[in-house]
């Protein structure tokens, strides 16, 4: 049986010390979501013993296509920090990769709540309005895992591959034009160019078919799960990835635009 504390501890060192480490359930059949949360929370305490707050979540799986092969009947979670979200209010960033083992790049939807979320919602509409804003954010990810292969509860259990999160410059949701909001993130198109060159193309309905029905799927998901702590007023979520995730260098600049959303494009140079 995994010991939480101790595959948080492995899994945090192996990050520090840009090491591989072998997944979880690759040595422990037993492994599942349940345990995967267990280090999960182990790994919010230490960084907490350490100085540094969760300020959010970020969503993994958030396509439902693949939750019949995973096997998954929801999407999955981690936290975020204050020291790895950074806010780039002129939607222009730069960004050091020196610390980290195979970064990507993913472009994503961000909400700051402004009242708890409850779960069992399922109007888009009812979400924005407990939402103070949205804006387009780069969620950065990492992975110790050789390959990049793994099971959703190995993507839990370490970080959910969190490395950062790039905040653009926000819009302020109110109740007036929630329902405008609402069907655009429902049908707005992204597309990520690297080098000024077109890389990938998404939208919205990659995010559970809205990124405003991901966050409820997100609230209503954690109220099942025993333990975690329930979406709060203040939080940040990232809600999953509008695109297929891309490799990151060195010298390169990326940028995203929307088209049908009303979000400036946000771009990141990407650093040695």
């Amino acid at each position: 049986m995994t010991d939480p504390t101790a595959a948080a501890i492995r899994l945090r060192d192996a990050y520090a010390t840009r090491q591989p480490a072998p997944t979880p359930s690759s040595e422990d059949p037993a492994f599942d979501l349940a345990v995967a949360y267990a280090v999960e929370r182990e790994l919010v305490r230490m960084r907490r013993e350490s100085g540094h707050e969760a300020i959010g979540r970020k969503v993994g799986f958030a396509n439902k296509a693949v939750w019949r092969a995973l096997k998954l009947d929801t999407l999955v979670w981690a936290a975020m920090y204050d020291d790895t979200v950074r806010h780039a209010p002129q939607n222009d960033a730069t960004l050091s990769v020196a610390p980290l083992v195979a970064p990507k790049i993913e472009p994503e939807i961000v909400l700051r709540l402004r009242d708890a979320l409850p779960p069992g919602i399922t109007d888009p509409v009812a979400v924005l309005e407990a939402v103070e804003w949205i804006a387009l954010g780069f969620e950065i990810i990492d992975c110790v895992y050789q390959d990049w292969k793994f099971q959703p509860a190995d993507f839990v259990a370490s970080y959910g591959l969190h490395a950062a999160l790039i905040v653009g410059a926000p819009t302020a949701v109110d109740a007036a034009g929630a329902p405008a909001i609402a069907d655009a993130l429902a049908s707005f198109k992204v597309q990520l160019l690297r080098n000024g060159e077109p890389a990938e193309q998404g939208g919205g309905r990659n995010s559970l078919r809205s990124p405003a029905l991901c966050v409820a799927e997100l609230a209503t998901a954690i109220s099942k799960r025993a333990g975690a702590e329930p979406l709060a007023a203040g939080d940040l979520i990232s809600s999953g990835t509008l695109t297929e995730s891309r490799l990151i260098a060195p010298g390169e600049v990326w940028t995203a635009t929307l088209d049908g959303l009303s979000l400036p494009s946000l771009t990141l140079h990407v650093q040695s």
